[in-house]
């Protein structure tokens, strides 16, 4: 059965008549994961916990209120949401959930843990590790299903103490049946996988584990999932439409600035229309959108001076590598990371900051919808918030381009919710 990835109220299809399973998205962000769960058809969400209010509209514009993806629960206002609030005030409500969720999905924000940052052991966010164990003792799903980068697997070898490898923690306090108690523990299996082979124009290695509840794991093993995954991959891609492996230009060569209007959500810069697509990519992600102006598409302002710069660095720079020290001094640039793209591969690994990246062929950053089609969103997928931020508020604010450099890409999430489904 081919499943199409059109919004609920543009479709009807058998899918509408599965009896769908339940999950709970843990650390939601702007919903990749859960879009990729909406993807399959098979899937219905109980509830989603994100803590930046911006990160959730998005979400809920898109999936409760667009499409209704969600049985939200009474006891839970349909909001933002700190984990730690829900585990303190609602610990009897996530209990009387055992039995009724198949998955909780997600994980826990990684910027501690990133090689692309300062790999620091005692930023505040990793101690939402624990806070995620709490969780699944508190509601047992049948099923967990983990993500966060490569790092996650790696020690803290800078600091004067060796510290823990995380990926190893998790493991074992996942694993550990304590006696007497009612927590039953869970088989589990952690890979790390890029996703750019699965389909996804982009070289981003990521940190998953899947669980298996103890109860159940005589008949269903964790690796079971691995195995399925890459051996089902090939077919999946090709039902879509598209090959293995998908470079920038495929993603994004019909969003180039050959024309522009003014931007409908901010009067004073200018927003780029649809040009012809150019790659299957883009024709699924598209599909039936039907605006001529792609959402959040609005191109930066950048002085004269800094386009000529850029096309200097387009011109003569090395693709795909940050600036050499001599770029950087001629120019005298003193970022850290400043990559020119190529648009014959996929792209490294994407940030939450724009300016890390320079266009393929055009002078300019990218826009929040290239940023979105790199991490393989769906066009009709509309970003809430502020475009961009700077300086201290970045730590305080999720805006568009945050919200889908810190998302999981929803192709990766439908391929992985279809092979959850057909596992338990």
């Amino acid at each position: 059965m081919k499943i199409r990835n059109y919004k609920l109220h543009q479709r009807f299809d058998c899918t509408n008549m599965i009896k769908k399973k339940t999950y709970i998205d843990l650390f939601a962000g702007c919903g990749g994961l859960s879009l990729g769960l909406f993807n399959t058809g098979y899937w219905k969400g109980k509830f989603a916990i994100e803590k930046s209010p911006d990160a959730f509209k998005t979400l809920e514009h898109n999936l409760i209120k667009q499409n209704n993806h969600f049985d939200w629960p009474n006891w839970l206002p349909q909001s933002n949401h700190d984990i730690n609030q829900i585990i303190k005030n609602y610990s009897k409500e996530l209990r009387s959930l055992r039995g009724t969720i198949d998955l909780v999905a997600g994980g826990p924000p990684c910027q501690g843990f990133s090689t692309a940052g300062k790999r620091i052991e005692n930023d505040s966010r990793n101690k939402l590790i624990k806070s995620y164990i709490k969780f699944i003792r508190e509601v047992q799903p049948k099923v967990i299903f983990f993500e966060n980068v490569k790092g996650f697997t790696q020690k803290f070898d800078k600091n004067k103490i060796q510290g823990k490898v995380y990926s190893e923690y998790v493991k074992s306090a996942l694993g550990y049946t304590p006696k007497g108690r009612d927590y039953l523990g869970y088989k589990v299996e952690g890979r790390l996988i890029d996703f750019s082979e699965y389909g996804v124009p982009q070289k981003r290695t990521r940190f998953i584990l899947v669980g298996i509840r103890k109860d159940i794991a005589a008949k269903i093993k964790p690796v079971d999932f691995f195995d399925s995954l890459r051996k089902e991959r090939e077919k999946f891609l090709i039902n879509k439409g598209i090959g293995l492996t998908n470079s920038l230009e495929d993603a994004i060569s019909d969003l180039l600035r050959i024309n522009d209007t003014i931007s409908p959500d901010t009067a004073s810069f200018k927003a780029g229309l649809y040009n012809k697509p150019q790659s299957e990519y883009q024709k699924l992600l598209k599909a039936d959108y039907s605006q001529n102006i792609p959402d959040s598409h609005r191109f930066a302002k950048h002085s004269k001076a800094t386009v000529e710069k850029l096309e200097f660095i387009l011109k003569y720079a090395e693709k795909n590598k940050t600036l050499s020290t001599d770029l950087k001094e001629k120019f005298n640039l003193k970022k850290r990371t400043i990559i020119p793209l190529s648009g014959k591969t996929p792209t490294p690994t994407i940030t939450t900051l724009p300016d890390d990246y320079i266009h393929y062929c055009e002078p300019r950053i990218f826009t929040v919808r290239e940023y979105a089609r790199i991490q393989s969103f769906n066009d009709w997928y509309e970003f809430k918030g502020k475009y961009t931020t700077g300086g201290k508020k970045r730590t305080q604010e999720v805006p568009r381009y945050s919200q889908i450099g810190n998302a999981i890409p929803p192709l990766f999430g439908e391929q992985a919710g279809l092979i959850l489904n057909s596992i338990i």
